[in-house]
């Protein structure tokens, strides 16, 4: 709906709009808004109005004058001379008797910049930014203005430097009333926004509050939405604007750069920098942005040429100062580009970045307190400067202080709560303060969001293990190791395949153990270990190769006695029947036809001897497969029938024994022929 409403501004109509507020503001040495204002005109070239005159009503050289008594003229024109060349002082001299609105307004503000630019001279890099004698002197101020505005005596443009002093008094709620109404009443008036977006803390209060109608104002809710980290709320605006007619505008493509950067898609930032600085090759506005997006790709090449580039348009930049810095920072010169950002902060004490990664160099020296000072004068600046609350963090947690780092750690996630690293930094912290509950909500929340770094699962898993959920913690190493080329951390990636083999191997699947263990031998920390472990697997995989073959033979062994003891079970029967038969007939005959008896029945026995050895095969076999207690009993009559049977044709001690005479009773020879049967 808003969106549509700014559709319904004709852009002869915003060109002329801009025209006016050129004007307005450059005749009251408000040069940072007249700067912003002409690049939006610019992007307005191919719109053409009818009057070029910047009012219908009135030629060029009326507008200028305009807000000026004829008799003020030559005060005026001497003091905006003395402010062109930054003597704010002789300027807010030379108008301090004047009534009439803008050389009223060049007074007042004249003194500011004045007070402002001794507090800048004299500020060091250790002092306080709010020192308390530039705080008395705007104090000064602050009840001049305050009178002024009680007596109404305020145009648009004072009611805007009565909020900006008030806001440098840190008096957020009075300043933000004041930028308010300032807006409302000048809504060209561009300095107002910024100064009103820091103030701005959520989403809900930026919705509520009462610009008035006007199309700047969406300039303003974007910007103010690329402050809050609402990047896709910002670019859909920027879009829009685009597509309204600002395509041309510088401004426009450095903020969807800035956009680009904050989504993390350093490709698309870069491009859109290089188009820019194609366009408008002495431009150093953002140059430091791209200048840290160069630096996360590691183009060294081209951040020595950015370097050199902005050094010869004008190397007293804060920015020109912050380029050197990541040069330096990049070739590892710690030292050096510590240096740098140190010069550009006497340039602009303000300069959010430089103290910003001014505390990143400090850390990479391991110097924790001067690195702590760092990100607090960052935090003075912008309070939602996520980068240095994060830093605050890292640095108390080098100290182990860890509820500090917590602390910290817990408002840069409020200012980017779908950042991934935040998230990851509160879960690390609750897991050495042993709250590990809310550690594993931290990294699945990470998870859920879209892990940045991509170790949220395995700080997850490593988790688990400790608290000994080796389910759960498998399950996990499982999931973080499936996608190797995401894993930034090799080695974390190298622990968990090790992980993963020890597991498999105790759970004796040897397939997938090797499989992970062969994946560790590209790492030289975790070669050893993973050789040490195929070797083990390799063993056991032998052994129990080994012990199926035993148990098969076993098996066999077993099947082969049982086919011997059937073959002498069916050779028995066939020769019960003349064992039988010569038990029956010994009764009724001699000795000699007994002997002959005898000596036929061996006879008869002497072809049939691989049936005894089958026979003690088979008890042996028998034998070995029992107890040792059924070996043990033996059948005294089996034995006797044994040992007859082998001493029948033998010798011993070289004598012939004759055989034994057989009973002459049935029941005898019964027992002997059932006796061989068993």
């Amino acid at each position: 709906m808003a969106m549509q409403k700014f559709f319904s501004v004709l852009l002869p109509d915003v060109k002329r709009e801009l025209r006016r507020g050129i004007i307005e503001c450059s005749k009251r040495g408000l040069l940072h808004t007249t700067k912003w204002l002409a690049e939006m005109h610019h992007g307005l070239a191919d719109v053409h109005i009818d009057n070029e005159a910047p009012d219908e009503d009135r030629t060029f050289s009326e507008c200028q004058l305009e807000g000026i008594a004829p008799e003020e003229y030559s005060d005026y024109f001497l003091a905006k001379s003395y402010y062109d060349v930054r003597e704010y002082d002789r300027a807010a001299h030379a108008v301090r008797n004047c009534e009439s609105s803008v050389p009223r307004f060049l007074h007042f503000y004249s003194s500011y910049m004045a007070r402002e630019k001794r507090r800048l001279d004299s500020t060091t890099d250790q002092a306080n930014l709010h020192e308390p004698n530039q705080m008395r002197d705007l104090a000064d101020l602050l009840a001049t203005l305050r009178m002024e505005y009680g007596k109404s005596r305020l145009d648009g443009y004072g009611i805007y430097l009565y909020g900006v002093v008030l806001k440098a008094l840190n008096l957020n709620q009075a300043a933000e009333q004041m930028l308010v109404q300032a807006i409302r009443l000048v809504p060209m008036l561009w300095s107002a926004y910024l100064e009103l977006s820091p103030l701005i803390m959520e989403k809900k209060k930026l919705l509520s509050l009462q610009l008035g109608g006007h199309w700047m104002r969406h300039f303003f809710m974007a910007h103010t939405y690329l402050e809050l980290y609402l990047n896709d709320d910002g670019l859909k605006i920027y879009e829009d604007l685009q597509a309204s007619g600002f395509s041309k505008s510088i401004y426009l493509i450095a903020q969807m750069a800035l956009v680009y950067h904050n989504k993390r898609d350093v490709d698309k930032a870069i491009e859109l920098y290089q188009a820019l600085l194609e366009s408008d090759p002495f431009r150093l506005d953002n140059v430091d942005t791209y200048s840290n997006l160069l630096f996360v790709k590691e183009m060294k090449t081209e951040m020595a040429q950015l370097a050199h580039k902005a050094v010869s348009i004008n190397k007293y930049r804060p920015e020109t100062c912050c380029v050197i810095g990541n040069y330096y920072s990049i070739r590892c010169d710690h030292q050096v580009a510590i240096s740098y950002f140190q010069r550009a902060l006497k340039l602009n004490p303000k300069y959010l970045a430089a103290w910003t990664l001014m505390g990143h160099e400090f850390m990479e020296l391991k110097n924790t307190n001067a690195a702590i000072q760092s990100y607090r004068k960052a935090v003075e600046v912008n309070k939602r400067d996520y980068r240095a609350w994060y830093g605050l963090g890292q640095a108390y947690e080098i100290i182990k202080m860890h509820y500090y780092s917590l602390y910290y750690f817990k408002i840069a996630h409020q200012l980017r709560p779908y950042d991934s690293r935040m998230l990851v930094a509160l879960g690390e912290t609750y897991e050495k303060l042993d709250k590990c509950e809310n550690a594993v909500k931290c990294y699945w929340k990470a998870i859920d969001v879209g892990d940045i770094e991509g170790i949220a699962m395995y700080k997850l898993a490593n988790l688990h293990e400790k608290l000994g959920d080796h389910e759960t913690a498998v399950h996990c190493y499982i999931m973080y190791c499936e996608d190797e080329r995401a894993a930034t951390d090799k080695q974390s990636l190298y622990q968990g395949f090790i992980t993963l083999a020890n597991y498999y191997e105790k759970k004796s699947e040897y397939e997938r153990a090797a499989y992970y263990a062969y994946k560790c031998l590209d790492s030289e920390d975790r070669k050893m270990e993973a050789k040490a472990l195929l070797k083990t697997i390799d063993w056991k995989r032998n052994a129990e190769g080994q012990k199926k073959v035993k148990t098969t033979s076993a098996v066999a062994n077993a099947d082969t006695s049982s086919e011997d003891e059937m073959e002498w079970e069916m050779q028995d029967v066939r020769v019960r029947v003349p064992i039988t038969s010569i038990a029956t007939t010994t009764t009724s005959t001699t000795t000699a036809a007994a002997e002959s008896a005898s000596s036929s029945s061996l006879i008869s026995l002497r072809p049939d001897r691989n049936l005894i050895q089958g026979m003690r095969r088979s008890q042996a076999s028998r034998t070995s497969l029992t107890a040792p207690a059924s070996s043990t009993t033996t059948t005294p009559s089996a034995t006797a029938v044994t040992m007859s049977t082998e001493e029948a044709p033998g010798t011993s001690g070289g004598t012939s024994n004759p055989p034994e005479q057989a009973p002459s009773d049935d029941n005898s020879s019964m027992e002997i022929s059932s006796v061989s049967i068993d």
